[in-house]
Order: C-alpha cells, then structure tokens, then sequence
C-alpha cells in the first residue's frame, strides 16, 4: 500500500487539510518566536530592576519595587482567556486587528512577560550574596556587579527559565488559537472538535507534543553545555 493511501486511510480529514496543517504549524511558531523574543528583553529587564532595588540590595529603592511588584502578580493572576478579552482595545490600537495571528501577539506579551519575569527573578535571587559583598567591597558599580556576578552566573537558572516560558507560551498560543488566534489551536478547534474529526485533533496533539519535547531538549542541551 502507497503512503498515501494509507495517511488516507489513518487519517483522512488530516491529509485533505495538509496546506492548512502546515500553514497553521507556522503560525504556531510564529507566535512563540515573536512573543518569546519580546518578553525575553522585557521580562529579564524587569527582573533585574526588581532584583537590584529590593530591600538591602545595590540600588534599594522599596516605592518602584512595590509598583513592580504589584503590577506583575495583577497580570499573572488574570487568566489568559480573560486577559485577551480585557486587552481588546489594546490589541486593536497597537496590531490593527483583534484576531488572527497579529491579535494574538499583544495579549501573549501580556500574559507572558510577567511570568518570565518572575522565572528570572528566581534565577538571579540564587546568587550568592557573598560574591556580590565582595565585589561591592573592591568598589565595583552596580553596573559592573549586574553583568559581572548577576547575569554571568544566573546563566543557567535563565536558561531553564527561557525552557519553562517557552513551553508554557505553547499553551497559550494553543489557548488563544481557541478565540480565533490563529496556529495549531484554532486549526483543532475549526476541525478536530467543531467538526468531530479526531484524526485532526490526535494530530495537532502529536505536534504540539514535539514542538515542547524540541523546546525541552534544547534547554536542557544548553543548560547543560553552560554549567560545564
């Protein structure tokens, strides 16, 4: 029997909407790149700011630690479907357009920079103070101790903390796919489930799977690499 025949046979809504497969596969990756890549500048920069200005660090400042904070736990704790819809007009005069993919991106940056950001602050806090006590007492700036001690020796804890964002910005593209975002999820919502075709959906699991194993063993491979 020819493959095609039996990709027919195993599963045939999935190998009649093949070019809708692959475009939405696209997608997908399109709305973990762009979103992942922006809330990593964001998010480690925010970390940094909450990590330095804390109580008894190098620029202790408690009024923009407490604004931070608090603007960070309001946004993760909204949940990610109530948050596109409460991002609407926001999304709309930055992207043009509420839906598709270009509608997804805004609330994606929303709802991840905040829990990079938290990811990144758990990483920089397991340094030791010692290290950065004794830089302070060699008269390094703060500037020298937040790239010297902070960023270089964090470098894994960020790593696996790129890993955990990025495998949780899986999920939620899949989740905003359902609302009309575009990739994967819309594409098993329009078909594996409004439609009752299962093959789809079976098949859009198996991928998303793979992208997350992908994301997994790469940050492991680097992590790895890097604490060598």
């Amino acid at each position: 029997m020819a493959i095609n025949e039996l990709l027919l046979e195993l599963l045939p809504n999935v190998y009649h909407n093949v070019p809708e497969l692959v475009k939405c596969m696209g997608q997908t990756i399109h709305m973990i790149l762009v979103p992942g890549l922006i809330s990593f500048v964001f998010g480690i920069l925010l970390a940094f700011v909450l990590i330095v200005t804390r109580k008894g660090d190098i620029l202790e400042n408690t009024a923009l630690w407490t604004i931070l904070d608090k603007i960070i736990n309001l946004f993760r704790a909204i949940p990610f479907i109530i948050l596109i819809a409460l991002l609407i007009p926001v999304t709309r005069a930055i992207a043009g357009t509420a839906i598709g993919v270009k509608g997804a991106i805004v609330p994606l940056i929303f709802g991840t920079v905040p829990f990079f950001a938290r990811q990144m602050e758990s990483a920089l806090s397991e340094i030791d103070r010692g290290s950065i006590e004794a830089a302070l007492s060699m008269g390094t700036s703060p500037a020298g101790i937040i790239f010297r001690i902070y960023l270089k020796e964090s470098i894994p804890g960020i790593i696996r903390g790129i890993t955990i964002t990025l495998t949780s910005l899986v999920g939620l593209t899949a989740m905003a796919g359902a609302i009309g975002g575009g990739g994967l999820g819309d594409f098993a919502i329009r078909y594996g489930y409004q439609r009752y075709q299962t093959d789809v959906t079976m098949v859009t699991v198996i991928i998303l799977i793979i992208i997350v194993s992908i994301i997994q063993w790469s940050g492991n491979f680097c992590s790895k690499k890097l604490t060598r």
